[in-house]
């Protein structure tokens, strides 16, 4: 299915500020979820990534991507906040906290830039991340952000 005939995933580009934030909001509770399928939905069939040192192509790989992080990364909580926003791009600063198989937490800080097409799917997102190890007793994200 191409990009043109995807189903429309509003608020639609250009930004409002309020727009911008729903779009933050919906990306948060969503990859709180952990569900690669799901999350791979709000991506372009053809959408371009930069995760790391990784690049991706296409929503299969996004998808299998995320099922393989989400293995690694256990407890994975996330909060994402607005940066800045115009036209059909909206820049995100995050962190997020998980364990690894040994029972080791991290913290892991960074920023993304998004860009969408028309139909408000992303087609486009560059990641930047840094890790730092942490004791479980300094942890700060706990599970969905509550409303």
């Amino acid at each position: 299915m191409s990009a043109a005939t995807e189903e429309p995933r509003p608020p639609l580009p250009p930004f409002t500020e309020a727009d911008a934030r729903a779009k933050v909001q919906a990306a948060e509770d969503a990859w709180n979820t952990r569900d690669p399928a799901r999350v791979a939905l709000a991506y372009t069939p053809d959408s371009e990534w930069r995760n790391r040192d990784v690049f991706l192509h296409g929503r299969a790989e996004i998808e299998d991507f995320l099922r393989a992080k989400w293995a690694r990364e256990r407890d994975y909580a996330l909060r994402k906040e607005l940066w800045t926003y115009g036209g059909n791009r909206i820049a995100v600063r995050f962190r997020y906290e998980c364990r690894d198989e040994a029972g080791q937490w991290w913290r892991s800080y960074g920023n993304e830039l998004w860009e969408f097409d028309g139909n408000g799917l992303m087609r486009r997102r560059e990641a930047s991340i840094n890790d730092t190890r942490i004791e479980e007793g300094e942890r700060r994200i706990f599970g969905p952000r509550e409303r």
